[in-house]
């Protein structure tokens, strides 16, 4: 996937834990990426006029409250398996009888395929029900994901999660046939297959950076931490009994190592910035073997 520049900006401001970037910082990473300066200000400018960052007293900035949600999401990614328990055979549907068009249905479409639902027929979207929290924080999640930058996420005692969404409530004891067609809405071999390629890519990643220079590096480990972190928050977290759940996890320790890989490649370029970051004691980019395994990076705003 093609780097953009609004996409890089809203992808860096996303990996920070606390503080602000300044525009210097953003321009010269677009650089490493090839992305000219005047579309990272032009890109900077349309973003902070929508919402989605915002600016500190010294110019400096962060991700804004028109995407506090996603990037809770995106954030999140470390303690992915924590939001799955045990599955009891029911399933979190979603009933909406207009779906709609235009960015009110792409929301939510989006918001449906963060949280792992498939459409079983027009207008019913359904997951099993082993999201911890079950039925109210599905239908939280969605009224938070789907809400305009504008307005704030609704919830209905009625069981609307608000008008974007439609009806969000637990289905039990389908038939047989409905059964068996739910669980086949999601490609288990193909999911599996995909977090042990990612896998794979990353620890490969990690052994060969040290050949690498720094700006090189960077980019390495921007471009492929991205994409393995939307990968994973992407993914539908699914109860054992349809997708076996050891290459996720595996694909999840190997990302938290790439992460540290990541960030210690960006550690002097951050610091130069004046931009929080955590620094450590070893040059990750060194064939040392304390970083042959350390793998995962940078995430994105834009899943």
């Amino acid at each position: 996937m093609q780097t953009t520049a609004r996409s890089l900006i809203l992808d860096l401001l996303s990996t920070l834990r606390r503080g602000t970037m300044p525009v210097r910082a953003l321009v010269e990473a677009g650089e490493l990426l090839g992305i000219a300066e005047n579309n990272i200000r032009v890109s900077l400018a349309r973003l902070y006029a929508s919402g989605r960052v915002e600016r500190d007293e010294r110019g400096r900035y962060r991700l804004g409250p028109a995407v506090a949600a996603m990037s809770g999401q995106l954030r999140s990614w470390r303690r992915l398996t924590e939001r799955a328990c045990p599955w009891n055979g029911a399933w979190i549907a979603v009933h909406q009888t207009k779906l709609g068009r235009g960015p009110a249905r792409r929301r939510r479409d989006r918001a449906l395929a963060l949280l792992g639902f498939r459409d079983l027929e027009a207008g019913l979207a359904v997951r099993p029900d082993n999201l911890t929290g079950g039925v109210a924080f599905a239908r939280t999640r969605l009224a938070e994901l789907t809400s305009t930058d504008d307005e704030s996420a609704r919830s209905g005692a009625d069981g609307t999660a608000n008008d974007g969404v439609g009806r969000v409530f637990q289905i039990s004891q389908l038939d047989a046939t409905s059964e068996l067609a739910a669980r086949s809405l999601w490609d288990a071999d193909r999911l599996a297959t995909e977090a042990k390629a990612s896998t794979e890519r990353l620890r490969e990643s990690a052994q060969q950076i040290h050949r690498l220079t720094t700006g090189e590096a960077m980019v390495e480990t921007f471009m492929l931490g991205g994409g393995v972190l939307r990968q994973l928050v992407r993914h539908p977290l699914l109860p054992e009994e349809i997708l076996d759940p050891k290459p996720l996890d595996a694909l999840l320790q190997e990302m938290k190592r790439y992460d540290e890989l990541g960030r210690a490649c960006w550690a002097e370029f951050l610091a130069g910035h004046s931009v929080p970051h955590r620094a450590l004691p070893l040059d990750a980019r060194q064939p040392n073997p304390e970083f042959s395994a350390l793998a995962p990076n940078q995430g994105r705003i834009h899943v």
